[in-house]
């Protein structure tokens, strides 16, 4: 082998390494805090519906800000935007650490939800393009699923390590949950850090000024790609539907994403209880979820993709409304694995549908809405929902997005007939 070629070699191997470590320090911290945000909110105060107003502005943030923000990483660099979004990250976990009250949660979450929006895509895009240099062309799906893996494995083990510590409490000056968000808010320092440093990447082929029209142009066709979205879904009924049923899904996530850790405070009878439960049960939940996607290639290549979207939605929502029925911690925790396994088994075959209905010029328009309209509806469904729990009880509340979530086994219909209407 030439030097050359041992050199593009372990720059490659390099690259690897680098994604991995980067996709660890991204999503480490975030088993720290997940579940438990909800849980810091009500504990300094907020009622639920305000907590969970409060979480929305994040997902209305990502919504407003995704597609504009969908170039800039094209304009300005991969390293540049990923070091932002890092940077907006820090910002947002020490305004969590230090809320106290609806308008300091309501900043949070926008901070949240900017840093989401300009985390979608950067590192993955540099990765590619890293690896193309070597070898142009070359797949990388082997890698991608690898850092999937990373992912859960990283988010897994944060969620053991945070309900370890909530439950030992070493620092009694803070309150036990508080101490979780301040290893949130510390590791996204440590994640800023490993950017920075190791994160590389050759100069820009454009001007800066062709960079600033690049990035306002991302940012105008906003607007015009919704719109052709939204015209897209009034001539395709079949797509509709898919739609639907993901604003039906994402409904339902509102009971195991958010109304979960309370529901669990109620029964265990304290917060701290509560945050210290949802560690390992959070980390289960991320490893029956990979169970669950793969029962679905079975579940799709036994009784089709539609079908199999179908039982997916059909469980899913079942299991929230178990969970809503759950009198004990325990069965309300074996609901909740239920749910989850489901939550799995939906999504690769909603995916597929997506795909089927989205040609070459038009993937990106159908896969971003089918992510707004999601976004969207769970913005739009939690303050509802904590509406109703604080006016009635957090049972009632995961009763009425269950049966939500229900109904989009029905929007799977227009799916399950073309796909018969093909075979036959």
């Amino acid at each position: 082998m030439s030097t050359a070629m041992r050199h593009t070699a372990m720059s490659l191997e390099q690259a690897t390494r680098i994604f991995y470590l980067l996709n660890f320090t991204r999503w480490f911290p975030v088993g720290f805090v997940v579940g438990i945000f909800i849980l810091i909110q009500t504990g300094r105060g907020l009622t639920i519906a305000q907590a969970m107003t409060a979480a929305a502005v994040s997902g209305f943030a990502c919504f407003a800000l995704e597609l504009p923000t969908s170039g800039f990483a094209d304009a300005f660099g991969r390293r540049a935007v990923y070091l932002a979004a890092a940077v907006v990250n820090v910002l947002a976990g020490a305004a969590y650490l230090f809320a106290q009250n609806f308008w300091q949660f309501v900043g949070a979450a926008a901070l949240m939800g900017t840093f989401r929006a300009l985390d979608s895509g950067p590192l993955e895009a540099w990765f590619v393009d890293t690896v193309h240099e070597g070898s142009p062309g070359a797949d990388v799906d082997q890698e991608l699923s690898r850092a999937g893996t990373v992912l859960g494995l990283a988010v897994g083990a944060g969620a053991l390590i945070s309900g370890g510590l909530i439950w030992w409490h070493p620092v009694r000056a803070f309150a036990a949950i508080d101490l979780a968000v301040a290893v949130f808010a510390l590791l996204n320092v440590v994640h800023l850090a490993a950017t920075w440093l190791l994160l590389r990447e050759g100069p820009r082929a454009i001007s800066t000024g062709e960079q600033e029209r690049h990035a306002w142009a991302s940012a105008r066709e906003a607007p015009a790609v919704i719109a052709s979205g939204v015209r897209l879904l009034a001539t395709n009924k079949v797509l509709l539907g898919i739609i639907l049923a993901e604003i039906a899904w994402s409904i339902g996530m509102v009971a195991f994403e958010s109304l979960l850790p309370l529901r669990l405070e109620e029964l265990l009878g304290s917060a701290q209880a509560a945050g210290a439960t949802m560690g390992p049960v959070a980390a289960v939940g991320w490893g029956i979820f990979a169970l669950g996607t793969w029962i679905a290639g079975k579940a799709s290549k036994r009784w089709g993709v539609a079908r199999a979207a179908m039982l997916g939605r059909t469980l899913n929502a079942t299991g929230v409304l178990l969970m809503a029925w759950a009198f004990t911690p325990a069965g309300l925790i074996a609901a909740y694995l239920f749910t989850y396994t489901w939550h799995g088994v939906n999504g690769p075959p909603h995916s597929a549908l997506l795909h089927r209905e989205a040609e070459a010029r038009n993937r990106a328009t159908v896969l971003s809405i089918n992510s707004m309209f999601a976004f969207l509806a769970f913005g739009v469904a939690g303050p509802l929902a904590g509406l109703l729990a604080d006016r009635a009880s957090i049972r009632l509340a995961m009763l009425a997005v269950g049966l939500t979530s229900l109904l989009g086994v029905a929007a799977y219909l227009p799916a399950r007939r073309a796909e018969c209407a093909v075979r036959s």
